[in-house]
């Protein structure tokens, strides 16, 4: 059961990230600076309270019996909503202040109360002051709109910093692309360039590094399978030469089509490292690529069906070109099935066959040394056909394509020839399947 992947930008994960840390800071200390300047402002209100009860206390001691009692401020004598825990204080014979919230929410009631000498308690309430849950009121705004400023300023940061992360990242990334193209001049670090150094310049050198490595081994691969492809060369020949002096027979016809088989082997794995060294130059001419095609299928394949659609002049390597006509049209030929079918369409070369069709290894992975184009490992040739032409076409600044057909069945090679000539080093754009 395959996984559901979400897929987003450094850039986004960044901004998401500071933005909810900032959103949660923002929170809390918000709540902080809320809970602070309430209570600040509680015990402010409760001073106030007690202050006025005890001016109340005094006036109420000092106002002789006959005249009565006389309370300021509001101040009762033992008020019957005296909250239970002033009451228990009170008892006590101790005075105290007391911040009374109601169950519905709201406004609370702030409560003094102070024991008298006769027993009685004189207590005074009110609730908390209008202007002061009016200044709760604005506080609170003003936390809220630092808060969204905070979290908009962190996206808005993140942003910025995502985003040069992220540009550099893609540039590691498209140059590590071209590295893969087989571009090994390119360098990963001087791509991401940059004043600020950070994780993005090490896996840059790493890359860099991997590249040289990597470089450096097939280099070598490529100096041993020439050095050995080259000695084997002389040896061969003197073999195909020596098979040509045996008398009539089969033995002599066997050995010498294996000595054949052997020098074409030589040749070709000589070739493929001179392909693979990237030292090949195309000599270009100008040339009519529908009548160039029949010519040479003609005469590589008189079985074979072409059909020009649509003609085009090309400047290539006619050399190369037939190269890579005859490797497809070998490959045609011992693999697949009659009719093999050759159509020129513009800049694009199909040779298609009615046979099997390409193995499923060949079409994921493109030509490998030494597979066949066989599905089984029983046919005939070393494998090296498809290299050949799928090398010579980079030298042409082409691309070559393969696929089945379906539903009819069969294999089809595209060549896509380029719209311009290739450059002294052979390069040339990507070209589009289409």
């Amino acid at each position: 059961m395959s996984r559901f992947a979400l897929r987003t930008g450094v850039r986004w994960k960044i901004s998401i990230a500071i933005a909810a840390v900032g959103a949660l800071v923002a929170a809390a200390l918000s709540i902080v600076v809320h809970n602070e300047a309430r209570v600040s402002m509680l015990d402010n209100t409760r001073e106030v309270m007690m202050d006025r009860l005890l001016l109340a206390q005094l006036q109420y001691e000092s106002t002789p019996k006959t005249r009565g009692p006389r309370l300021r401020f509001g101040a009762k004598i033992n008020d019957p909503m005296l909250p239970r825990q002033l009451d228990r204080l009170m008892r006590n014979e101790r005075r105290g202040t007391f911040v009374q919230e109601h169950a519905s929410g709201g406004t609370p009631d702030v409560w003094a109360a102070v024991p008298l000498a006769n027993g009685d308690v004189l207590s005074l309430h009110m609730p908390f002051a209008d202007r002061s849950a009016t200044i709760m009121k604005n506080l609170d705004r003003t936390l809220i709109i630092g808060s969204v400023s905070v979290v908009f300023g962190g996206c808005a940061l993140g942003v910025l910093i995502g985003g040069q992360l992220s540009r550099r990242l893609r540039k590691a990334a498209a140059a590590a692309g071209k590295v893969a193209q087989g571009n090994t001049e390119v360098r990963v670090r001087d791509a991401v360039g940059g004043v600020v150094r950070d994780e993005t310049d090490e896996l840059a050198r790493a890359i860099d590094a991997l590249t040289d490595a990597l470089n450096e081994r097939i280099e070598a691969e490529r100096r041993v399978t020439a050095d050995i492809a080259h000695e084997l060369r002389t040896p061969v020949t003197g073999l195909l030469t020596a098979a040509e002096l045996l008398p009539p027979g089969r033995p002599s016809e066997l050995v010498r089509d294996r000595a054949q088989a052997m020098r074409t082997l030589v040749e070709d794995v000589l070739e493929v490292a001179r392909l693979d060294g990237a030292s090949e130059r195309a000599e270009l001419q100008e040339i009519a690529l529908g009548e160039f095609v029949e010519r040479r299928v003609r005469v590589l394949d008189p079985d074979a069906v072409v059909n020009v659609v649509h003609e085009s002049y090309v400047s290539t390597d006619p050399r190369r070109l037939e190269r890579i006509l005859g490797n497809l049209l070998a490959n045609a030929a011992k693999h697949g099935g009659g009719p093999v079918e050759v159509t020129v369409e513009g800049r694009v070369v199909r040779v298609r066959d009615n046979g099997p069709g390409f193995p499923e290894e060949l079409l994921r992975e493109g030509p490998s040394r030494f597979r066949t184009g066989s599905s089984d490992r029983a046919g005939k040739g070393h494998g090296l056909g498809l290299t050949i032409a799928t090398g010579q076409a980079r030298v042409l600044g082409a691309r070559l394509t393969f696929r089945n057909a379906a539903p009819d069945g069969g294999a089809i090679a595209v060549l896509w020839l380029p719209d311009h000539a290739p450059t002294n080093t052979g390069s040339f754009p990507i070209l589009r399947d289409v």
